[in-house]
């Protein structure tokens, strides 16, 4: 059975909110779903909140902007606060648990929590804890198919980073097995 999914990803810029988007988006795409990717960026850009809206989907998707996701990755407290009211019932919300020391206090949401700043740390992956989150994500959603989403991180680190590919898989896989 397939699902769709419309999620939200949110935290400080700089902290790879859009990659993270991109990366689960060219994952559907690469499954042959629909997908939308809409960043949006606070004044500040670095410092400021970051979010994307991603759409992954069977069908035609109508609008881009995600008002009430099924999913939301959280990566910094302000972010949480302004999103997590707006998750649908039933959703998916997982939060970077070293930065946001707040639980989700709803119980019609399933929440999970990963350390992932500090994993990324203790890992030698530093900056990586977006993609742990993507991990995570993958292992308790499964929006796309696993060769699919290595796949999509291979498409979106650029040429002149590909020494960060290998960090970049050994993120996934830190955040599917937390």
């Amino acid at each position: 059975m397939s699902k769709d999914f419309n999620m939200v990803l949110a935290g400080f810029g700089g902290q790879g909110i859009l990659f993270a988007g991109k990366v689960i988006a060219y994952g559907g795409l690469n499954d042959g779903k629909e997908i939308s990717w809409l960043p949006s960026y606070g004044p500040e850009m670095r410092g400021g909140t970051a979010n994307c809206s991603v759409c992954i989907s069977d069908k035609t998707i109508g609008s881009p902007l995600v008002v009430t996701p099924d999913v939301l990755v959280a990566l910094n407290l302000p972010s949480f606060e302004k999103f997590i009211d707006t998750v649908k019932p039933g959703g998916t919300v997982i939060v970077d648990s070293f930065l946001i020391n707040k639980k989700v206090e709803r119980d019609d949401v399933n929440a999970f929590y990963v350390p992932a700043t500090k994993l990324a740390e203790e890992n030698g992956i530093k900056g990586l804890a977006n993609i742990i989150l993507v991990g995570k994500l993958f292992k308790e959603t499964g929006f796309c198919s696993e060769e699919a989403l290595y796949k999509a991180v291979e498409k979106c680190i650029p040429a002149r980073k590909a020494n960060m590919l290998e960090f970049n898989k050994k993120a996934l896989e830190i955040g599917m097995n937390s």
